[in-house]
C-alpha cells in the first residue's frame, strides 16, 4: 500500500498515561513546516494527565474506557468510531496500554502507528526494559512500527538505539529509552506526513 503527502496530515493520538510522547507531537506541530497537526486526542481512561494535556491545549479529548463497552470487541469498533470521527490521516498510539482489534485497524489500514521501548522483534509486550536487562544485551531501543494483529509485530517503521550501561536498573535504563523514543517518534511522524511512505512486503519505505 502507499500513502502519499499531504500539505498537512491530521494526527489522533491515544493515550493511556501522561502523555509526554504526546506532548512532543504538539510542541512538533506548532511548527508549519512539520507537516502534521494533532487534532484530537484520545484515552482508554479518564482523568490522565494526557488528557489533561490536550484540554491545556485546545485540543478535542475523549475517553473510551473499556468497562463501559459490553465486548472487547464492541470497545474495539466503538474506539475506530470515536477516533474516526476526527478524521485522522495517521492514529498515534502513544503509550496507549489497549491492543486495537480488527475493527479498528481495518478503518485505518496501514495507518496506525505505536512506539515499543526495546529493538523488535526483540522483547515484544508490557516489560520491554525489564527484559533487556535481564537478557543481558548489550544494547536496546525503541521502535516505531505499523500495528498490525500481532503483539509489536508490525512492520518496523524506524528504531533508536540506546547502550546499556552496566550500572543501568529498570528506572534508568527506562528514562533514557523514552527520551530517544520521543525524537524518534517526532522525526519519523513528521517524515511521513510529509514524504508519504509505502509498506511492501513489511518493509516500510518513506518517500517512495
Amino acid at each position: 500500500m502507499a500513502v502519499l503527502p499531504a500539505a498537512e496530515r491530521r494526527l489522533v493520538v491515544l493515550v493511556s498515561g501522561s502523555g509526554t510522547n504526546l506532548q512532543a507531537l504538539i510542541d512538533a506541530s506548532t511548527d508549519p513546516s512539520y507537516g502534521a497537526r494533532v487534532v484530537a486526542v484520545g484515552a482508554d481512561r479518564d482523568g490522565i494527565e494526557g488528557l489533561a494535556r490536550a484540554e491545556r491545549h485546545g485540543l478535542p479529548a475523549f475517553a473510551h474506557r473499556l468497562r463501559d463497552a459490553p465486548t472487547r470487541e464492541a470497545w474495539d469498533a466503538g474506539l475506530a468510531d470515536a477516533v474516526a470521527a476526527h478524521e485522522p490521516d495517521l492514529v498515534v498510539l502513544a503509550g496507549f496500554m489497549k491492543l486495537v482489534g480488527p475493527a479498528f485497524l481495518a478503518r485505518f489500514p496501514g495507518a496506525v502507528v505505536n512506539t515499543h521501548p526495546a529493538l523488535c522483534p526483540s522483547f515484544p509486550g508490557t516489560t520491554g526494559p525489564a527484559d533487556a536487562l535481564a537478557y543481558g544485551v548489550k544494547v536496546t531501543g525503541a521502535t516505531l512500527f505499523v500495528v498490525d494483529d500481532g503483539v509489536d509485530t508490525g512492520p518496523i517503521v524506524a528504531q533508536a538505539v540506546v547502550p546499556v550501561e552496566d550500572d543501568d536498573d529498570v528506572a534508568s535504563l527506562h528514562e533514557r529509552i523514552k527520551v530517544a523514543e520521543r525524537a524518534m517518534l517526532v522525526d519519523a511522524v513528521g517524515r511521513l506526513a510529509r514524504e508519504g511512505y509505502t509498506i511492501t512486503d513489511r518493509k516500510v519505505r518513506i518517500g517512495a
